[in-house]
């Protein structure tokens, strides 16, 4: 085991995965990947996790960044999926309560939603209801009520509102899901980003994996007792890979968010529905509001925003909110698009388009015994706590010993550890620098936030912020380099922080101190990383 915050560099992770053996080998690092490798490794169970990107470079950074029971699948009367997505996010609430956060959901209702305030109301109070009653009551409002929550709305159509609770990730998607990933490393795994498997091949019982650096090129080798297929919304491309026939598949559907700059005073999301009524939202994030997402179906994992995209949910805020002045493409700050992996079974043949749409993001784990191969079909960040426990009871019914009973593999450390580090930190940062909050280097650190001090301390001009008013410090992109695996630019900007959600390209390009933290981070490796980013698909916003 290592000590929070320890020196850990990618080439000390592939020393630790190349030509070893394993009980459980995992290929992708998304969510599904992070939370069963932080769970295996916590029970004992000796893991490597392996994905050909970096660590939740997929489906996982393509979020609303939610932590959510659901609502909206009880449309379907799906009501045990509802409750356990709830249970999971209130554990979740419960475990990170400086990360995950209660946050209030308007929902407008007007002549075009498909239902009513009446329904959507008796929704939300059944959701708290099921949901253990562990956030505030909803509330109900008429048009004019509406309109005093929310002056921006446009309540010319409105019938009324339903305002409920759910959770939200006050840091990014990627950042929670790289947690699991250290936690991991912490308890023991071998965990190694931008490492594709080649090959893998089942015999005498165990998994031979031929595995490719994609940054050196180099070639590595390991075996495990079980393989893991965790690769999100490739699971079923690995799954023909390796020949492996699953009794389910996936449906893909694309979805997209605009970044732009902030809409409302008000720190409560707005739910709509959209012509189509399928529900989208406008969500608070620090200086940006994020719009999305859309509902799309598509036949592959790679997937790009369209013009139309764009159009579309500018069209649909533009519709619903009083603005001064329309939102235009001009104003979009940065994009996202992923894929949601949707799971069906594989002799359910084609769906149309509207019993497609219906489909829910539960997860569905197949075990193939005889090869010792696990395949995770779909999944959610609010699902994390499940699919964890999930895939330590497989792993366990497959002859890998896992440690049983309660066992800590996720959470923030205890109430009095944060007490103690918010008043050391306060005391030096007071003295250092006016724009870093402690909280926020114990939610993205927890104890290893004691080394990014310790850095301040050394040097007190690592307590300037890389961006005016974006919370981080260059202490963070110093202690990053010595302990998170950062290989690209990208990686730093997009998934280790929000500053790329944040922040347009040429805000970005031109801040003296992200040049700074650039070189912290690659030393003499900064100028091309720079070049790398920057020179790289410059028709993004």
């Amino acid at each position: 085991m290592t000590v929070p915050g320890e020196y850990v560099s990618r080439d000390t992770q592939i020393e630790k995965l190349s030509g070893q053996s394993f009980g459980v080998m995992i290929v992708g690092g998304g969510n599904s990947g992070a939370v069963s490798a932080a769970a295996l490794a916590a029970r004992g169970v000796k893991v490597a996790l392996v994905d050909r990107g970096d660590f939740a470079g997929g489906t996982s950074q393509e979020s609303s960044n939610l932590i959510w029971g659901g609502i909206k699948y009880l449309e379907n009367y799906e009501f045990s999926l509802v409750r356990n997505l709830c249970r999971s996010r209130n554990r979740l609430m419960r475990a990170y309560p400086t990360n995950i956060r209660e946050i209030r959901f308007l929902t407008v209702v007007d002549s075009g939603s498909p239902h009513g305030p009446g329904i959507i109301g008796a929704g939300a109070s059944l959701y708290w209801l099921i949901g253990d009653m562990a956030t505030r009551a909803p509330l109900f409002f008429g048009p004019g009520g509406v309109r005093k929550r929310d002056a921006l709305v446009d309540t010319e159509r409105v019938r009324g509102g339903v305002e409920y609770s759910d959770a939200f990730l006050v840091e990014n998607d990627a950042r929670f899901v790289f947690s699991f990933v250290r936690s991991a490393t912490e308890a023991g795994a071998a965990a190694v980003n931008y490492m594709n498997v080649a090959d893998a091949s089942f015999d005498g019982g165990r998994w031979s994996v031929q595995l490719v650096d994609q940054i050196t090129g180099d070639s590595h080798s390991a075996t495990a007792k079980v393989l893991v297929n965790a690769t999100g919304p490739y699971v079923d491309c690995f799954n023909d890979q390796l020949d492996v026939t699953a009794q389910h598949e996936l449906y893909l559907s694309k979805g997209i968010h605009l970044t732009v700059p902030r809409i409302s005073e008000h720190d409560h999301v707005l739910a709509f529905f959209d012509d189509e009524q399928r529900l989208f939202f406008v969500l608070p994030m620090g200086r940006v509001s994020v719009i999305g997402t859309t509902d799309t179906r598509v036949d592959s994992p790679e997937v790009a925003v369209q013009d139309s995209d764009r159009q579309f949910l500018l069209d649909q805020v533009n519709q619903r909110l009083d603005l001064a002045v329309p939102l235009r493409k001009e104003d979009i700050i940065a994009e996202r698009v992923g894929v949601r992996p949707l799971a069906i079974n594989r002799g359910a043949g084609k769906r149309s388009v509207k019993s497609w749409t219906s489909l829910s993001r539960k997860h569905v784990i197949e075990v193939d015994r005889e090869r010792s191969y696990l395949s995770i079909f779909g999944g959610k960040l609010s699902d994390a706590l499940n699919i964890g426990a999930e895939v330590c009871a497989k792993v366990n019914s497959l002859d890998v010993p896992v440690t049983p009973g309660k066992v800590r593999w996720y959470g923030e450390s205890s109430g009095r550890d944060r007490a103690q580090f918010m008043a050391q930190a306060r005391r030096l940062l007071a003295s250092t620098t006016k724009n870093q909050d402690p909280v926020a280097l114990w939610r993205r650190y927890d104890l290893a936030a004691y080394h990014v001090l310790a850095l301040v301390e050394a040097d007190p001009s690592l307590g300037d912020e890389i961006l005016p008013g974006s919370g981080y410090i260059l202490a963070e992109a110093a202690h990053m380099a010595n302990t998170e695996m950062i290989v690209t630019l990208d990686d730093f900007l997009r998934r280790r922080t929000k500053l790329a959600l944040l922040y347009s390209r040429n805000e970005l390009e031109s801040a003296p101190a992200l040049r700074h933290a650039c070189q912290l981070l690659f030393a003499a490796e900064a100028t091309a990383r720079w070049t790398e980013y920057f020179e790289s698909d410059e028709d993004s916003p």
